[in-house]
């Protein structure tokens, strides 16, 4: 059913973008003046705040690609290389979201909920452009098929706010349970699913590409 295969695309997509393990690591690092309650309450917001901020681009991407004359495969290919880009860095440099200079002035501020861990952590560029590039080929469906597909793409994303609410919550246990090697081993494995991710949008967009009629008249 394609609800829930759009259900399945999205989860596939986003988590390993939004790598809830590293983002856990990052919120130990730059929480630490933070009470417990405290930090607890701005994950609540985090969350809240990505889910509002991926649907809202879910909802309105087709309409900015439109703006802007943009093709349905050239958002594909566009994308599929932003997010290939990011699953190399993942898989190769190590995964630093964010900066030295980033991590002092959250270590500074009493609300990262939203400037540090809502974005860029959270609902970053990467994630922003899987959620359009989603947008622009969900925008080809009609009827039922479109509305499940833009039923299930945010449910796929209430569900991994869920997920980085309770990683984030169990941070510290996490970091103990897993330890430094583990959860560099893991932001690989989820650097190499990217880069697989991003190759597959991009084979699909030159694939529309090859088959769009009105490219070859032009």
């Amino acid at each position: 059913m394609i609800f829930f295969s759009w259900v399945g695309v999205a989860l596939v997509t986003v988590v390993p973008i939004i790598n809830p393990v590293n983002t856990a690591v990052l919120l130990l690092s730059t929480s630490s003046h933070l009470s417990k309650q405290e930090r607890n309450r701005q994950i609540t917001s985090a969350c809240i705040y990505m889910t509002a901020v991926l649907v809202t681009f879910l909802l309105l991407g087709h309409f900015v690609v439109l703006a802007f004359g943009i093709s349905v495969p050239g958002i594909r290919i566009a994308g599929g290389m932003v997010i290939g880009f990011l699953g190399f860095q993942m898989l190769f440099l190590g995964v630093g979201q964010i900066t030295g200079e980033g991590k002092l002035e959250a270590q500074q501020k009493l609300d990262i909920s939203f400037s540090l861990l809502a974005m860029p952590s959270l609902s970053g560029l990467g994630a922003i452009v899987a959620v359009i590039t989603m947008s622009s080929s969900i925008n080809g469906l009609h009827g039922i098929d479109k509305l499940f597909s833009y039923t299930g793409v945010p449910l796929a994303i209430f569900i991994t706010a869920l997920v980085l609410w309770i990683v984030l919550r169990g941070a510290g246990t996490l970091r103990r349970f897993l330890g430094v090697n583990s959860i560099n081993s893991l932001s690989r494995i989820m650097g190499f699913l990217l880069i697989c991710i991003g190759n597959q949008i991009e084979i699909n967009g030159v694939r529309d590409l090859a088959l769009d009629v009105n490219f070859w008249r032009t």
